[in-house]
């Protein structure tokens, strides 16, 4: 694998702005996409938990992984924050290139 797409919920668009700023400036990531309008429904400490979240999408080469991972849990506010990452099997070979030309 040597792309891959980490999927981050945050609390607040602030808080969304400011680790996208982080991951891009610092060249962990190319692109982080911020999706609004999240509800999330989970269980937290055996109780029934609803959130309105952000969706974080983070683009990056698989190798930045851990130095990425370091970042988001080091600025985000949540005790357990969801980090999920996924593969990029396939894609866009310019895009691709977009992604390895901005994180060198």
């Amino acid at each position: 694998m040597k792309y891959c797409c980490v999927l981050c919920t945050v609390p607040s668009l602030k808080k969304a702005r400011e680790i996208a700023g982080l991951l891009v400036s610092g060249k962990v990531a190319a692109c982080v996409s911020i999706l609004p309008g999240l509800e999330s429904h989970y269980r937290w400490r055996g109780k029934r938990e609803t959130s309105k979240e952000f969706l974080l999408l983070i683009k990056t080469q698989a190798p930045r992984y851990k130095k990425l991972e370091k970042v988001l849990l080091k600025h985000h506010p949540y005790e357990v924050p969801e980090i999920l990452c996924l593969p990029i099997t396939q894609g866009n070979g310019a895009y691709l290139r977009w992604i390895d030309w901005e994180i060198r």
